[in-house]
């Protein structure tokens, strides 16, 4: 797989191009800002964008959406590209958050949930339903690549004190994610890239939700 990083934005969120090295088929995931820039460089780096996939609806992780669709638009008016979401983080992003950015006037947005797959060339983009961040926080599974938007963050994790989030539902999600079998490369929202494995033993959000498995 294909995975480049960009760091977006007011809140320098990690956003990310994952292509398929055969087809040259890619994927934008949390277009939190820049979008032009996003569909510019995996242009430029051979891929032509077929979809965008998004792990929650906060304004840093869909404000360039509509941007990098009027850029896909502009050089191609024929392309339809959906724009994945969960149902309960549409069309999501408070005007608290800096800005009242949403997804409201997207065309073409579609819903997934737990256990749903997304095609992207030859590989199969697995969903997995990670609330506690926001109702309808996801993360994404390919390959050995774990995207786990503001779920799980190196040595963190994502912030409750939202309207739509919850601390035991983190809880629960952290777990989960840290019960998945083997180990996978994590691309978090914010900050650095880590390891599944290095989380499960440094990281104390993770650590205690796994410990703690009879609560959550």
């Amino acid at each position: 797989m294909f995975v480049k990083g960009l760091v977006v934005g007011p809140v320098e969120t990690n956003c990310y191009i994952l292509g398929d090295e055969a087809t040259k088929d890619a994927a934008l995931i949390d277009p939190g800002d820049s979008g032009l820039r996003m569909v510019t460089q995996a242009r430029e780096a051979g891929y032509q964008v077929k979809m965008i996939l998004l792990t929650h609806g906060h304004f840093d992780h869909i404000g360039g959406v509509k941007d990098a669709l009027s850029a896909l638009k502009a050089e191609d008016p024929t392309r339809d590209i959906p724009v994945y979401i969960h149902h309960a983080d549409y069309p999501m992003a408070p005007a608290s958050f800096f800005r009242p950015v949403t997804l409201e006037g997207v065309e073409n947005v579609r819903f997934y949930d737990e256990g749903d797959t997304v095609t992207l060339g030859g590989h199969t983009i697995r969903v997995l339903s990670t609330p506690g961040h926001t109702q309808g926080g996801v993360c994404l599974m390919v390959e050995d690549c774990l995207f786990t938007g503001d779920t799980l963050f190196a040595g963190a994790c994502g912030r409750t004190d939202f309207e739509t989030s919850s601390t035991a539902d983190m809880m629960a999600s952290l777990k989960r994610l840290g019960q998945l079998e083997g180990d996978y490369k994590v691309y978090p929202g914010h900050e650095e890239a880590t390891l599944l494995s290095v989380e499960r033993q440094e990281n104390p959000y993770l650590i205690y939700a796994m410990r703690n498995a009879h609560i959550f």
